[in-house]
């Protein structure tokens, strides 16, 4: 029977918020210290844990069929690569940063000046496209030191916080693109893994649909009931049952993360009372 290979960052947070992902989806995975490859007890899936710089060519060549890798990434190796899903976890952006004392004003600034850099063809693109010429210093570790010893003027390199960058004197300046974890694609995936990987990818999407979502349950007034009922869409439409109160009405529905506290401030102003916010884990439509 065929296996879906997949292949996750060796270590790291990416490592981490990849796996729980895994098991959010019911993915079971045998695995002991230090194994470079492991099998899944309940799916027919193999993972690898590889270098994340290495992933895009193990993509290219098709050693895996999938990976969990960061967008950077994809974009600095494997921009050819398709994303058949962005997972939302492990946001960052990859930045420009120059010493705190420097003046910068502009993009226009980094002419002539020595940047260091482990994403070298990101930062081509990104100069070439702002008519700009640098000289890369392509350094693989610890970018940040870079402008301290005297190697370079500018760095471009991953920011999180921003606390590395503070630590070492440096302040950011420009953003060249923002990045979060993606599920990438080989191009040379089988039509019997391609099948798998469509199960992988529905639970997946039905983890985040769970996350970016909330369930409500609220006590409504039935003849605020149709005004309550257009502040909540949810999936198709509300679940209305009738409480023992007369006159009074219990609804359910979901609502997105993002508007949560403006629906919740509507559903009040209407005469919406004991409202009740769940979490979900998983949604699926």
């Amino acid at each position: 029977m065929s296996k879906l290979k997949i292949a996750v960052q060796k270590s790291g947070r990416l490592n981490e918020d990849s796996m729980k992902i895994l098991k959010d989806i019911g993915i079971s995975i045998d695995n002991g210290k230090d194994q470079l490859k492991a099998s899944a007890r309940n799916f027919p899936l193999e993972i690898f844990y590889l270098r994340n710089g290495d992933i895009p060519q193990y993509l290219k060549d098709g050693v895996v069929d999938v990976a969990i890798i960061g967008e950077n990434v994809l974009i600095e190796k494997g921009n050819d690569i398709k994303v058949a899903e962005k997972l939302g976890f492990s946001s960052c952006k990859v930045s420009v940063a120059v010493p705190k004392g420097a003046t910068y004003n502009s993009v226009k600034d980094l002419e002539g000046k020595r940047i260091a850099t482990s994403y070298p063809n990101t930062v081509n693109q990104f100069l070439d496209k702002n008519k700009v010429s640098a000289k890369l210093h392509i350094i693989n570790g610890s970018v940040e030191i870079a402008p301290n010893i005297g190697l370079a003027d500018a760095i471009v390199d991953i920011v999180s916080s921003g606390s590395t960058l503070f630590k070492n004197g440096l302040k950011e300046v420009e953003v060249i693109l923002k990045s979060e974890a993606v599920l990438a694609v080989s191009p040379k995936i089988s039509a019997e893994n391609q099948k798998l990987l469509e199960k992988i990818q529905f639970r997946i999407q039905s983890v985040l649909k769970g996350q970016n979502s909330k369930y409500v349950l609220l006590n409504a007034p039935n003849h605020k009931l149709n005004d309550i009922i257009n502040i909540l869409p949810g999936m198709k439409s509300p679940t209305v049952l009738p409480l023992a109160e007369a006159g009074w009405s219990s609804v359910h529905s979901v609502i997105d993360k993002n508007q949560f506290w403006e629906v919740i401030d509507e559903l009040k102003a209407n005469g919406a009372q004991g409202i009740l916010v769940c979490p979900i884990e998983k949604m699926v439509i």
